[in-house]
This record gives structure tokens, sequence and C-alpha cells, in this order.
């Protein structure tokens, strides 16, 4: 399913050596791997491997206990969330986080407000030059709303959505900020089948074309042996594996540990 022409940039992320403790508890341990632009990258592993962990200290949600992250040929040290997003990393979460009682356009919206440049009083006045402003960004998640075909709940408040198209929404959030590097925690997690290939669907136009990086979380290997171009696999927060989609799925310590298929 994966368009496998598309062009693979430079080294966007480099994780090198990343340790994270809680207490006595080890989520992460020298765990080495990198994202490279234009590509769709797969973090895979069982319950409790440390995937989330991992993309919550891209984000700056964490912060390592040893190792470094660098993005855009800088290192990162002790980036706070609203930092990581200025600088073009976007993510979604495991559990939606929406504002419920908000609509879908409004929920979309906020995504633009890292964009927005005029202050606060000049949007209460809602007049001149924060007026253009909004305009134009509305205008811009009126595009997406478009690109995700989900023109027809627009106006509806999320809480009232059913849960893949909630997850669409979110989607349409971590878009609506132009990200370069996209983080998606398991996008198609309590999903059916026709809402996991809608959700493929969208992935893959993102990545190939707003030209947006994408690292993702998703336990259903269908899907990942489909759309990802490389895949690094974690176990009990250490990585035990790391190349292509078929390298990964004939390693003999990824049967063991994840994918449960019988080898000689």
């Amino acid at each position: 399913m994966a368009n496998k022409g598309r062009v693979i940039g430079d080294t966007l992320l480099k994780v090198e050596n990343v340790s994270l403790g809680f207490g006595g508890v080890k989520a992460l341990t020298d765990v080495s791997f990198d994202i490279r632009k234009g590509e769709i990258r797969a973090i895979i592993g069982p319950n409790g491997a440390g995937k989330s962990s991992m993309l919550n200290c891209i984000n700056g949600f964490y912060h390592p206990s040893a190792g470094q992250i660098t993005y855009k040929g800088q290192v990162r040290k002790q980036m706070r969330p609203h930092e990581t997003a200025a600088g073009g990393i976007a993510r979604t979460f495991q559990n939606i986080a929406l504002f419920r009682g908000m609509s879908t356009l409004d929920n979309i919206m906020t995504g633009r407000l890292l964009k927005m440049k005029r202050g606060f009083w000049w949007h209460c006045l809602h007049w001149g030059p924060a007026l253009r402003e909004e305009i134009e960004h509305r205008e811009h998640v009126e595009r997406i709303i478009d690109f995700l075909e989900i023109q027809a709940i627009r106006k509806t408040p999320v809480g009232r959505l059913p849960y893949g198209l909630q997850k669409r929404v979110e989607l349409g959030r971590a878009l609506a900020a132009e990200p370069d590097l996209l983080l998606l925690d398991e996008p198609m997690a309590g999903m059916n089948l026709e809402e996991k290939e809608d959700m493929c669907r969208f992935i893959l136009d993102v990545n190939e074309e707003f030209g947006t990086t994408i690292a993702l979380i998703e336990h259903d290997m269908g899907v990942v042996m489909d759309i990802s171009d490389r895949v690094v696999v974690l176990e009990y927060g250490r990585k035990i594996a790391d190349g292509t989609p078929d390298e990964v799925k004939s390693d003999k310590r990824v049967i063991d540990a994840y994918l449960g298929v019988p080898h000689e």
C-alpha cells in the first residue's frame, strides 16, 4: 500500500542512546534510531515496551535521563511541548484529547493557535488585522476538513461523534499546525476495518501530498507492514530490531517477542 517510490531525505530526527526512568522503573534503556525526512516510520512492540514513552520524549512531555535527541540538526535539551510544537512537531494521542463540547471546526482551529501572530486583545476586538488573520486561518482549516472528508460534521460537537470520526478530527487538529514531523500514537486503535482503511488512506495522503514525515505507533501488523518504510521494534524499553518491514517481520527476536509466529 505504501508508496515505496517516494524520495526519502536526510535524517530529520535522531534518537541517540536515550534512557528514561521513573523511580526504579526503566521505561527506556539505551534506545537509538533515526527518522528520515519524508518517510513513514513505525514504532512497534508489546504493551509496556516503551513506545508512548519514546513519543513523549520526542515531543517534550518527558526528558530523557540519558542520551540525546537531535531535531533538524540541533540537539534539543529540556524542550517543552509548546516549544516542540513551534518547531514543527505535532502529536495525536492514544486516548483522544479533544474539546468534546466544541465543534469539529473549532477543535481543528485550535491547531492554528501557534500560527496566529495577533495578540489576545486584537482577537477580542475581532476587527482589522485580527479579523483578516482569523479568516486566513479558517480557510486553511476548511481545506483540512475537505481533505479529511468531514464536511458534514464541521459544526457538530465532537462529543457527539462516533469514535472513528473523533480520531479523524484529532488528526485534522494536528495537521492544522502544518507539522514537519507528525507523531501518531495508535491512530487506528479501536477502529473497525472500514475505519482503519480510511485512516490508512489519510495517513498515506498526508505523507505523499503534504510531504509530512510520520512516526506512528500501531499494533495492527498488517497496517504497519503495508504503509511503513522502516520499523523499529521495542521490548521492555530496549530496541530489539530496526529495518524495513520485510527485515523486521522475519527477525527471530521480533517473532519471539511480538509476532508470535512459529519459526524453524
